[in-house]
């Protein structure tokens, strides 16, 4: 018997997403002899205890028990329980500075970690996230932050809505002005900005057209690693080569600050890729774009002038073309930066339902027969050790 636990978010600011929704639990005990589930009793969870009582989930705040423990984001310290199996976002895989503690305390507690970031297939390609509904709250609000500017068009708040079915209706009758708006990156992300273009009915446009036609209506252009990157000796672009060796490449964006109104980033990034633009790009006067929306919300990252997290609350800051300053938004003289890290709590209902399914076609099977090649791949700690794969990461972890 295999007894899993959905925690209680205790990270602040608090996040309402749950692993396991009522009805999936529901459909677990269901359909699996041999699994148990509790529930940790949350007033903040998207889901009330008393629908996870309702559909016959035990709903407890003892999970000592448990075999393993699902939560979404990182798990405050002294909520940890020595030598338990945890499932959850650590945000330590990039040796993050601000998660050494807790590296340190899961080592010292002995726990094992799952990070949901490094389940992967066999070809690379992730299992699980939340990046598509990033994607599709990180394009409203983007679009919502580009229309508050410019007063072109009027967009609510994504979390004034019930769900995404609500959501969408909000966009029936919206009429866009002619503005070009640039998509970056191919995965969940992507997929979500790319949904939210088509339910806004924005036409898309290739590359070379986007940077030399001007249209009549609104339109955006997609691109992917291969429109953005080149070799810096050669100028080609092989994907597996670039993700070995991105040092070796320069970003082949400037040309669309030159046309663009809107920019929505999913692209991925680290220390080691090239921003889509600098800081001189940013300051000179053919730099055209009015708002960024940076799902993917690095600070400093692939989009140099996000200098910090927004909250759902304030989703959009200013910051300034000469001092490189935040101000407020909307202001002369500066582009605005939707940089919200926790994006998919405006859909949270949502978000957890279609994570969870992921969950359940995909990981759960591997967990109840006691391990498997994608559970091996994503597993950090063993009882506190650092596997091999995660073996860079002991200068980090103080081991």
């Amino acid at each position: 018997m295999l007894t899993i636990g959905l925690i209680r978010e205790g990270k602040t600011p608090a996040d309402n997403r749950v692993a396991l929704t009522p009805t999936q639990c529901k459909w677990i005990l269901k359909n699996s002899n041999n699994v148990q589930v509790l529930v940790q009793s949350s007033p903040t969870r998207c889901f009330t205890d008393k629908e996870y009582k309702s559909a016959g989930v035990t709903v407890t705040d003892d999970l000592s028990s448990c075999d393993v423990l699902f939560g979404i984001k990182e798990v405050p310290v002294d909520e940890l329980i020595h030598g338990k199996t945890y499932l959850f976002f650590s945000h330590t895989k990039k040796a993050q500075a601000h998660n050494r503690k807790l590296m340190h305390a899961m080592i010292e507690k002995k726990i094992t970690l799952i990070d949901y970031e490094c389940l992967t297939h066999d070809d690379g390609q992730r299992i699980i996230g939340f990046g598509f509904f990033a994607g599709v709250v990180g394009a409203h609000n983007g679009m919502m932050a580009f229309g508050n500017r410019t007063g072109a068009f009027k967009l609510g708040r994504v979390g004034d809505v019930r769900d995404y079915r609500q959501l969408i209706h909000t966009y029936f009758g919206l009429k866009l002005p002619k503005i070009k708006i640039a998509i970056t990156g191919s995965g969940r992300v992507a997929h979500g900005l790319l949904e939210i273009m088509n339910l806004l009915g924005v036409n898309e446009v290739e590359p070379f057209d986007y940077l030399h036609r001007q249209y009549e209506y609104p339109v955006y252009v997609h691109l992917k690693g291969r429109d953005l990157y080149e070799r810096k000796d050669d100028g080609t672009y092989n994907r597996d080569n670039f993700h070995e060796h991105p040092e070796e490449y320069k970003c082949s964006f400037a040309p669309f600050v030159k046309q663009s109104d809107i920019l929505l980033n999913g692209v991925y990034w680290d220390k080691t890729i090239p921003s889509l633009f600098s800081l001189d790009e940013f300051r000179n006067a053919s730099f055209k774009i009015k708002t960024i929306a940076d799902i993917t919300n690095d600070t400093g990252g692939s989009i140099p002038i996000n200098i910090g997290d927004s909250t759902i609350a304030e989703p959009v800051y200013g910051v300034d073309k000469i001092t490189l300053q935040k101000t407020a938004p909307y202001l002369p003289g500066s582009v605005d930066v939707m940089a919200v890290g926790n994006l998919p709590n405006e859909l949270p209902r949502d978000a957890s339902r279609y994570f969870g399914e992921q969950l359940i076609k995909y990981v759960l099977e591997d967990l109840v027969q006691g391990g498997s090649s994608i559970l091996e791949r994503a597993t950090m700690l063993k009882a506190g050790v650092l596997t091999e794969e995660y073996s860079y990461l002991k200068e980090y972890a103080g081991v």
